[in-house]
């Protein structure tokens, strides 16, 4: 590979709606050169990955079914190539420890679309939480419901998708509890899964160490009078804070701060935040940066569901 251009060039393989939304957020900052797209659907397009590693490329992204995700991932990332893959980056936490693996041996730049971190609304609470204004955070509730579930017919086959709400839904939650408080240890999984072949509900509670409770639910087509129900609150011993999606919306989100019986508004719409993490990595690729140890927090949710999975603490 030669050294990193200021614009860097990037291959997208699949674009379909997120992909698309990626590629689109990506093109529009300026930041990187579009040099080359994979996907049978579109005309005109590479058909495959072995076909987009022929092209002289700086970063892929990846949208593509999610069992294929690591497989492309590792493929890229030992051509030396940065990866920013859709979520799950793998279906369970050793495949996922590989492509770490394989990112660090490359000494490249590997990036999960955990995209609800870059919202506005998460930011403000994570710099509440981080900072300690809220005291020691001793309960989160987490919620994530939608009155449909996903449209693909590859979704439903779990040997491609993996799981069902949990892995599609579910991993959001998880991931924003961990990173919000810093990834702790997780003392114990206690998980409840409904539907076949794959789960359209579940409840589950975590026990992180120093004593935090989890509560986590999420479902596919939830009868609640309106397309979505998100909600990320965190209560300390001085103060608390929520997540919450606005009217049902699947992207437009608010933060509220909480003392006592009063709160008060600290983030709000319009915040345009979809291709957001993308975005931030192509930036990161055209500075040059190489492997961020904090690709290692995906392992670490990955740990998180293979236990909810499992259905053993």
């Amino acid at each position: 590979m030669t050294a990193v251009a200021t614009r860097p060039r990037l291959g997208f393989l699949g674009v379909g709606w997120i992909g698309r939304n990626r590629f689109e957020a990506i093109a529009a900052s300026g930041v990187a050169e579009v040099a080359a797209l994979a996907d049978p659907a579109v005309d005109g397009a590479a058909s495959s990955l072995k076909e987009l590693l022929e092209e002289d490329l700086d970063g892929i992204v990846i949208a593509t079914p999610s069992a294929l995700h690591a497989a492309e991932a590792i493929a890229a990332l030992g051509r030396g190539i940065a990866v920013f893959c859709q979520k799950p980056l793998a279906l369970d936490a050793p495949t996922a420890q590989r492509v770490v693996d394989t990112a660090e041996a490359a000494d490249r730049l590997l990036a999960v679309d955990f995209s609800y971190r870059f919202t506005d609304a998460a930011r403000r609470v994570r710099e509440l939480v981080s900072s300690g204004e809220l005291g020691d955070v001793f309960a989160v509730d987490l919620l994530f419901h939608n009155a449909y579930g996903p449209d693909k017919q590859w979704t439903r086959d779990p040997a491609l998708a993996g799981g069902g709400c949990v892995i599609d839904l579910g991993i959001h939650l998880v991931d924003l509890a961990l990173w919000m408080l810093g990834f702790p240890d997780v003392d114990r999984v206690t998980s409840t899964l409904h539907g076949e072949p794959l789960e359209d509900h579940a409840a589950v509670q975590l026990e992180l160490a120093g004593g935090t409770a989890v509560r986590l639910a999420c479902s596919w087509r939830l009868h609640a009078g309106r397309d979505c129900v998100f909600e990320a609150s965190f209560y300390g011993t001085r103060g608390g804070a929520s997540i919450l999606n606005v009217d049902g919306s699947f992207f437009d989100f608010v933060a509220d701060r909480h003392d006592g019986t009063r709160t008060r508004r600290i983030a709000a719409p319009p915040d345009d935040w979809g291709g957001r993490a993308a975005v931030d990595w192509a930036r990161r690729v055209a500075a040059g940066e190489r492997f961020d140890a904090a690709a290692r927090e995906t392992v670490r949710v990955h740990e998180v569901l293979d236990r909810i999975y499992a259905g053993t603490p």
